[in-house]
């Protein structure tokens, strides 16, 4: 109840402030709005070099690592309440602005009543789904029909959603409630990253000199999905004390837990264990990776163009399936063996039982869209003046 009268108080002052801002001209504009940002960032380096005469405004939410430095021509702003006068020329923004960018579920567009000439671009953040999101998530069962009415509204303002593959285009149209015509094939934006030889190797070198030890040893990242019973953890389902007396000779291993977890356990093993979750841009921690452990996460599918072993830590299975659902059977679908306990894992590494043929095929089957120019293809596909890739929305939206 608080939490639906706190969302309803929110969404009715963005509706006036929005409906005043209305009042001023819609101007050739991208405003992007940023939860993780990669692929925001990719996309506004592209429109930059594409169309460099349409401003560019980054809306920041807190939640967001990347602080896009680097960038005097382009307007960013705090889009939190926390920030007041940052908040009031946000909305304007996104009241005035031709092509609107978000990466992540945002409530507000539930309640901004666009222009029918506005394009409003869904990037979303992740290049695959294991588990269930959207209309399709369980949990949206137990929120009031005012609620799931919102959640359609939302998903109804995106005229557009990208996709690396034909496997997502069918799981966002089920997520979202949106017809196939909505669906934009030029890949994901940061995946970019993987066939840009010069930015692997400036990156590489950034990380070798913060963390010169992996010049030395083999680095093996774990990258849990974010469960949410465990906004604080203080202790990990993985046994540090294990994984360091069987790897810490050859290994190191480096932890990259969900923005939203707040970790207060302490490290035992300075020397062999490193804390990564504050890095930016997650795609660069995997270009040092050599073996991935993950569990229902959505790297893996972009680590599986970089061809190297995963490995499931998937020690919650029977409960995780129970309560947030897979779009398909959790064995068929990951590339790679699945493990329920740490031993089972020091194993797995020590005899090198990994599926590198089936890492193949599920890179190809995800990817398919991403090979190297998504960013630009996205751009020429938006703002291109001689087409338009999907029609203009309705009157009534």
């Amino acid at each position: 109840m608080v939490r639906e009268l706190a969302i309803t108080l929110y969404l009715w002052l963005f509706r006036i402030v929005f409906s005043i801002s209305k009042l001023y001209p819609l101007r050739k504009q991208a405003t992007f709005v940023a939860s993780f940002g990669d692929n925001v960032l990719y996309t506004a380096n592209a429109l930059k070099k594409v169309h460099p005469d349409v401003p560019i405004v980054i809306l920041k939410t807190n939640s967001c690592k990347l602080d896009f430095a680097g960038y005097p021509d382009w307007i960013i702003l705090n889009f939190e309440l926390t920030s007041p006068i940052h908040w009031l020329r946000s909305v304007f923004h996104l009241a005035t602005s031709s092509h609107i960018f978000v990466d992540n579920y945002f409530g507000f567009l539930a309640a901004a009543t666009f222009r029918k000439e506005t394009i409003c671009v869904q990037l979303w953040h992740a290049a695959g789904a294991v588990k269930k999101f959207g209309l399709k998530d369980p949990s949206i069962y137990y929120r009031t029909p005012r609620a799931q009415s919102r959640f359609q509204k939302v998903y109804d303002q995106q005229t557009h959603v990208v996709v690396g593959s034909e496997k997502m285009s069918e799981i966002f149209q089920q997520s979202f409630g949106i017809p196939a015509e909505r669906i934009l094939r030029t890949g994901i934006p940061r995946t970019d990253f993987f066939y840009d030889e010069l930015t692997q190797q400036i990156v590489e070198s950034d990380l070798a000199y913060h963390y010169p030890v992996i010049q030395k040893k083999h680095v093996i990242l774990y990258a849990p999905t974010f469960r949410d019973d465990q906004l604080h953890v203080s202790k990990l389902a993985l046994d540090l004390e294990k994984m360091y007396q069987a790897f810490h000779e050859d290994y190191v291993l480096f932890l990259r837990l969900h923005p939203a977890i707040q970790t207060d356990w302490k490290n035992h093993y300075p020397d062999f264990v490193y804390d990564v979750s504050h890095f930016p841009d997650v795609n660069h921690l995997l270009m040092v990776t050599d073996i991935l452990i993950s569990d229902y996460s959505s790297i893996p599918f972009e680590f599986s163009l970089l061809q190297r072993p995963m490995i499931f830590f998937a020690y919650d299975l029977e409960e995780y399936s129970r309560t947030r659902g897979f779009w398909e059977n959790y064995d068929d679908l990951v590339p790679g063996p699945i493990v329920q306990t740490t031993d089972e894992l020091i194993e797995c590494i020590q005899k090198q039982t990994f599926q590198l043929q089936q890492i193949e095929e599920f890179a190809q089957e995800w990817n398919e869209y991403s090979q190297g120019q998504s960013s630009e293809q996205l751009v020429h596909a938006l703002f291109s003046s001689s087409e338009q890739v999907l029609p203009q929305r309705s009157a009534e939206e």
